[in-house]
């Protein structure tokens, strides 16, 4: 039971700082002067308070948890002195809960500037969700290695991390943005065209990224071999979890190639609404897809393949 509450708040808690620092670098990089103040196009003033009020709350519950598992302690006001004595000050996982803390404060306060200066405030807070996002690193498999890996592996969960937030970050935007009553007349569908051909780029970035950082971690965690990787449950849900990225690049490149210059070719011709409804479902699949694999995750932290291996 304790250990389904553990993955249950690690994927909401991972869930929740990829979509704050996702969405925010994606109004950095689509949207363009007065397209980034909230309200214009997304309401980035309620999507980042409530990312940034849920982080803190879920950053409470996962720091809870640890400090009950290495302490044994079920009593709450107990409990409370261990977080504080034993976690808190005692070790790396205590210092980047305060970092984090602290960067989700200042997301929230960065917002609230957004009417006045919107290019500055999510530069904020864009800077202050990656911060946030990466301090998970330290709760992964990176934690475990020692010296110069220990390092290397960190950064690699760290550009793995800011790369699954930016894919995130985009399907949560585009999914809000292809809601039926926001796309109410051309002007905003044109906008829509635009930030799907102005996400390629980035989109090829993410993609390379992931790829590259996926078989980093792989040989920090496992090493340079398959053998008997099928007969654990870390290389059951790893299998799945790539077939699940793979098709994940399949919908990507039918968005790509196909549904996004399909909308540009319907928006000429003036009718848009079922280019509009094909990059809804196809969206929503992307997004559902992403999901499982953000749920995966938060499960593959809590394992250890090593030992698992070690039985085979």
């Amino acid at each position: 039971m304790s250990d389904s509450v553990n993955i249950a708040v690690r994927f909401v808690l991972y869930m929740d700082l990829m979509l704050l620092f996702g969405l925010a670098i994606f109004g950095l990089y689509s949207l363009r002067g007065k397209e980034r103040i909230s309200g214009a196009v997304l309401n980035f003033e309620s999507l980042i308070f409530g990312t940034v009020v849920f982080g803190v709350l879920l950053s409470l519950a996962a720091m809870l948890l640890l400090a009950k598992a290495m302490s044994g302690v079920a009593e709450l006001m107990e409990l409370q002195r261990h977080v504080f004595e034993m976690v808190l000050m005692g070790t790396d996982v205590g210092l980047t809960w305060m970092v984090r803390i602290a960067a989700l404060v200042l997301a929230g306060v960065a917002m609230t500037v957004n009417k006045r200066f919107p290019t500055l405030s999510l530069w904020v807070v864009t800077l202050c969700g990656a911060t946030a996002l990466a301090t998970l690193a330290w709760t992964g498999h990176g934690a475990m290695d020692e010296g110069n890996r220990r390092y290397v592996h960190f950064a690699s969960d760290i550009f793995h991390l800011l790369a699954a937030g930016g894919w995130l970050g985009a399907l949560a935007a585009f999914a809000l943005l292809l809601r039926t009553k926001i796309l109410n007349g051309e002007q905003e569908v044109r906008i829509l065209s635009r930030v799907l051909t102005g996400f390629e780029s980035a989109g090829a970035l993410i993609v390379v990224s992931l790829s590259v950082t996926g078989i980093v971690n792989y040989l920090f965690i496992v090493g340079p071999t398959v053998e008997n990787i099928t007969f654990s449950t870390y290389g059951v849900l790893l299998c799945l979890k790539i077939v699940l990225f793979a098709a994940m690049l399949v919908l990507a490149t039918l968005n790509r190639f196909h549904l996004s210059p399909l909308l540009k070719r319907s928006i000429q011709n003036g009718e848009y609404t079922g280019a509009v409804n094909a990059l809804r479902r196809s969206m929503a699949l992307e997004f559902s897809v992403a999901i499982i694999i953000v749920c995966l995750v938060a499960w593959l932290g809590t394992l250890s393949p090593e030992m698992e291996m070690g039985t085979v």
